[in-house]
């Protein structure tokens, strides 16, 4: 049985995640699309999948999540980082915490400077960054209460003090690319390597960026997990 699926929403190049435990059919997903829960289904159900836990790494800016419309049809649980201001979600999540779907275990990893309340999930050999590190890249940090020095401490801190070999999967990709590892990124991300935390707040505070297209739709439908008003 496929333990791992990495599905792609072409308008905001958002990455969902399933992961699956083969042993007893369970599995969790990781930054649903609203947009794409139709297709999320089918892959579960095509599977013969039980789904048992539903991840955000944050209030989303960018697109509208399909926790709240995966929870109904399935019920299974929604969990988000406790300081996204989500209080629509069943777990809040603080970090340092172990998440069980079936046998597997998902560890969390507090990741805030993005958004105060970005989380990472770390399962097996492979961490889910959300949009706190990217390939190449990182996060913004120009809104929603994004702070670059936090940032730059959840990466070196938290992420980047991962073994070298950790696959490191974003929830975002502009060119394509589908995975990195965490050396790599130590190694040559452009925002990181060979920086310093003063370089890097600088770095981000000069950032002259559009703001993302559904931010003004997306923030508040997030923070009900994905439901409407």
């Amino acid at each position: 049985m496929k333990t791992f699926h990495q599905l792609f929403e072409p308008d905001t190049s958002t990455y969902t995640y399933i992961l699956v435990d083969p042993t007893t059919d369970a599995a969790a997903i990781i930054d649903p699309a609203k947009t794409m829960v139709e297709r999320d289904l089918r892959v579960i159900r095509d599977h013969g999948l039980r789904l048992e836990l539903i991840l955000d790494t944050h209030v989303h800016a960018d697109h509208i999540t399909g926790a709240g419309d995966l929870r109904r049809e399935t019920g299974a649980p929604v969990a988000v980082g406790r300081e996204c201001g989500a209080d629509c979600a069943d777990f809040q999540l603080d970090g340092d915490e172990d998440l069980t779907f079936g046998n597997e275990v998902i560890h969390t990893i507090a990741t805030p400077g993005h958004t105060p309340g970005s989380m990472s999930f770390r399962w097996r050999d492979r961490v889910f960054t959300g949009d706190a590190l990217l390939i190449g890249g990182t996060g913004r940090t120009d809104f929603q209460g994004g702070d670059p020095g936090q940032l730059w401490d959840s990466l070196t801190q938290g992420i980047l003090s991962l073994d070298d070999e950790t696959l490191l999967f974003p929830g975002h990709d502009y060119e394509g690319r589908t995975v990195t590892t965490v050396g790599e990124e130590r190694a040559t991300n452009p925002r990181l390597a060979g920086n310093d935390r003063e370089g890097f707040i600088a770095l981000m505070n000069g950032l002259d960026l559009n703001p993302p297209r559904y931010i003004d739709e997306s923030v508040p439908a997030n923070r009900r997990c994905g439901d409407a008003a």
